[in-house]
């Protein structure tokens, strides 16, 4: 049978950091790879009640086929949760997905044409490169430093791309560097974003999981104009597994995100929504979330304690003040996918960085996650990855030598 795939399917490929997850499920291997949450922090006790009482009190309505914009008592109280970061909306303005990866696709099917440019922070978000690269966009890549995205250099990719739909910015502990994008660079964003008419995509799934240093608002709460698409989730606050995100945005875009969810899966899952708003109704999320902080925030700092101990010295690192992540930068003549292959068959998993610059530029880099590994699992793990870098480096400068 001849091939009958569309052409955006050889735009699409699985994603580097899954399929490094497959190889992982070993149980000799510790792998700091994925961006998965700790699962002994999964409410699991209130979930079964919530579970039976949804049951109990709603029967076959939580189980039939619900509205798009999903279950109401979940907006409200995602709206209630928003207003305490700053970011008032209404009903009409949010939306539930499944998941925010599902925010993510959709947002490229409703704005992306052939050809169109992403002004993005370089290195950024594997995934949604991954849906994006599906509408054949352009990626137009912006450093960063310590501070998140440089407003210099944004300003620059501007100017030089005027068709530019929008800035996709993860500005809260980005995965992948873990970094945060300081205050008078969120206000400068926006008031860029006016200057050259483009939106923004203010991706935030960790921002709720800082664990030290001063909460920041978010983007959106400098927006007055309404070009601001404010992306989260619950995955890393709650559960994972019930894939559950939304999408705040004015009116207009909600509409149209409404309308393309319809063609994808109608609505997300409707026993999934009512779970989550009775738990939040009977608990209390931000005493749960406080939990997950204190563990995320020890583990983070057990990590960057066993780099200074383990690592070479000629590289460095980010410090999170949240999140899930840590952002190695290793010497320019050093590939980190060679440090992946070493690295695995000492049974320890790392992600190589270079998937998560759009246009492949740097090799040097590679991503670590704390959130799904104890202490002595980080001590270990980190101990072998050193000892990997040091032989590397090591046969390096044998090489130059000779």
């Amino acid at each position: 049978m001849h091939n009958k795939f569309a052409k955006r399917a050889s735009l699409v490929k699985s994603s580097e950091t899954r399929e490094i997850l497959k190889v992982t499920e070993r149980p000799e291997v510790i792998s700091f790879a994925g961006g998965l949450p700790a699962p002994e922090l999964f409410p699991m006790v209130e979930l079964n009640v919530a579970c039976e009482a949804v049951l109990k009190e709603d029967g076959p309505a939580s189980l039939q086929y619900s509205t798009t914009e999903g279950y109401i008592p979940l907006r409200n109280a995602i709206i209630k949760r928003m207003d305490a970061i700053g970011i008032q909306a209404h009903l009409q303005q949010i939306v539930i997905t499944s998941g925010s990866q599902q925010a993510i696709d959709l947002t490229g099917k409703l704005f992306l044409d052939e050809g169109d440019t992403i002004i993005c922070e370089s290195p950024t978000y594997l995934a949604a490169v991954n849906a994006f690269k599906v509408y054949n966009a352009n990626f137009v890549e912006v450093e960063m430093d310590e501070d998140g995205m440089m407003m210099e250099a944004l300003e620059k990719r501007l100017q030089e791309n005027p068709q530019t739909k929008f800035i996709y910015t993860i500005p809260d502990f980005q995965n992948p560097t873990g970094r945060t994008l300081k205050l008078e660079r969120r206000k400068r964003m926006i008031e860029l974003a006016s200057q050259y008419d483009v939106l923004i995509l203010e991706d935030n799934p960790y921002g709720a999981i800082r664990f030290s240093g001063t909460a920041l608002p978010p983007v959106k709460y400098f927006d007055t104009e309404g070009r601001v698409i404010y992306l989260s989730t619950f995955s890393k606050i709650f559960t994972p597994g019930l894939r559950l995100g939304w999408i705040c945005a004015d009116e207009v875009f909600i509409e149209k995100y409404v309308a393309f969810k319809q063609t994808a899966d109608l609505h997300s899952d409707s026993f999934a929504q009512r779970i989550t708003a009775k738990y939040m109704e009977l608990y209390d999320i931000e005493a749960h979330i406080e939990k997950i902080k204190a563990v995320y925030k020890e583990r983070c700092i057990t990590m960057i304690s066993c780099i200074d101990q383990f690592f070479p010295e000629n590289i460095s690192y980010s410090k999170p003040e949240g999140g899930l992540f840590i952002w190695v930068e290793l010497p320019a003549s050093v590939d980190s996918s060679k440090i992946f292959v070493e690295c695995l068959k000492n049974n320890v998993a790392i992600v190589p960085g270079i998937p998560f610059f759009p246009n492949g530029t740097q090799k040097n880099t590679l991503r670590l996650n704390y959130s799904n590994t104890t202490k002595e699992q980080i001590r270990e793990g980190i101990k072998r990855i050193g000892e990997v870098l040091h032989h590397e480096l090591k046969q390096e400068q044998h090489l130059l030598k000779q």
